[in-house]
């Protein structure tokens, strides 16, 4: 019993300490590790993946990823210290890699480094397609969405441990184990993981539109990825991700706000849309 109390008291003293915030909904996130300990971690471990893959460079595909990394990485800058919030990226290092490989995906780094796989270049079709790729996996960073999970996974071992050590009985520790495994990943990190990539849309609308690109393409994107799925996906509450139908309604029903808020900083026509050969 004194152990349980004491892990309670401890889970609570932590969360009541370390906790940040997210400078777009100004709302308060999980930090158990420091963005100090996090990104050189992060840093190291995309540098090693950068030399087992063939990263491509000098090409037009190679320099077109940099150039919308960039534009977008500016777009968040003027965003965050319009709103308060300079100095926010003094820890970032945006690095933007196109890299040999036919998986359909792209991926940013606590941190900001970003790797962009050709597999997903003839889906996303056009510079624009790209930068609403590259404002999504940028939202991830800024809204520190690593961070986050590790935090929620370490709170997620601290319950298992506590209850691990409180139950006695081999059998309802069994049971116990099952139920919490299935219960936190279903109903706790699932949802967790759903809600982070929703905000990462929301907020890469916004980014790519600051950044002069027209956000309307963000959901005709993910119809061509829906596409390309052939419809194959998990359940939703099942998922790490927000179903394709989900994805779009909301690109689509966010566009317009994202447009009005780039107005803000002077945008008020996009670059015009060029597929790619």
């Amino acid at each position: 019993m004194k152990f349980k109390n004491s892990v309670v008291i401890y889970g609570t003293i932590l969360l009541f300490l370390s906790c940040a915030t997210n400078p777009f909904s100004g709302k308060k996130t999980l930090a158990l590790v420091s963005n100090s300990q996090l990104f050189p971690t992060s840093f190291a471990q995309y540098d090693e993946f950068l030399t087992e893959n063939k990263v491509i460079t000098g090409t037009n595909d190679a320099e077109m990823i940099k150039r919308v990394g960039q534009r977008i990485a500016a777009a968040s800058k003027q965003w965050l210290d319009a709103n308060g919030y300079n100095g926010y990226l003094k820890e970032y290092k945006w690095e933007y890699n196109l890299v040999n490989d036919k998986t359909v995906n792209a991926w940013c780094m606590p941190g900001g480094k970003i790797v962009f796989y050709t597999g997903i270049l003839p889906i996303a079709q056009s510079e624009t397609g790209v930068a609403a790729i590259m404002g999504h996996e940028v939202s991830h960073a800024l809204a520190n969405h690593g961070q986050q999970r590790m935090s929620a996974g370490m709170l997620q071992q601290i319950g298992e441990v506590a209850g691990n050590v409180a139950i006695k009985d081999d059998k309802s520790r069994e049971m116990f184990n099952q139920a919490y495994g299935v219960g936190t990943t279903v109903g706790v990190m699932l949802p967790f993981s759903r809600k982070h990539e929703t905000e990462a849309d929301k907020i890469g609308l916004t980014l790519m539109a600051i950044a002069g690109y027209n956000p309307d393409e963000a959901s005709e994107l993910w119809k061509r990825m829906k596409a390309n799925s052939g419809g194959k996906a998990p359940p939703e509450f099942l998922s790490t991700h927000p179903s394709n139908d989900t994805r779009i309604s909301n690109l689509s029903k966010w566009s317009f706000n994202a447009k009005l808020e780039a107005k803000k900083f002077g945008v008020t026509s996009f670059i015009e849309i060029h597929k790619f050969h």
